[in-house]
């Protein structure tokens, strides 16, 4: 097996324990920190999947770059603070 597949899926690996180690935690937060949590999650695996398929030479080191900015973006989003919804009420 090629080097560059080995350290692919080795990176896939880690990602899925690290969710994996996280998802326990998951179940006992509040809805709203459940949600974000499983929104993060969510982006690691499908991060991993894409480790998954280099590995597997289903798509090129480019598109894996692709695929780990539009994650690492898409993480970012989710990180940053969103400010709440304003109330909309009628004036008197």
């Amino acid at each position: 097996m090629f080097r560059y597949r080995r350290r692919a899926l080795a990176s896939a690996r880690a990602l899925e324990q690290a969710v994996d180690s996280q998802l326990a935690c998951v179940t006992r937060l509040p809805d709203e920190a459940r949600r974000r949590s499983a929104d993060h999650l969510a982006e690691l695996i499908t991060l991993a999947q894409a480790y998954r398929a280099y590995a597997r030479g289903w798509i090129s080191y480019r598109e894996l770059e692709n695929r780990g900015r539009i994650a690492t973006a898409r993480l970012s989003h989710l990180r940053s603070p969103h400010p709440a919804a304003a109330h909309l009420t009628e004036r008197d």
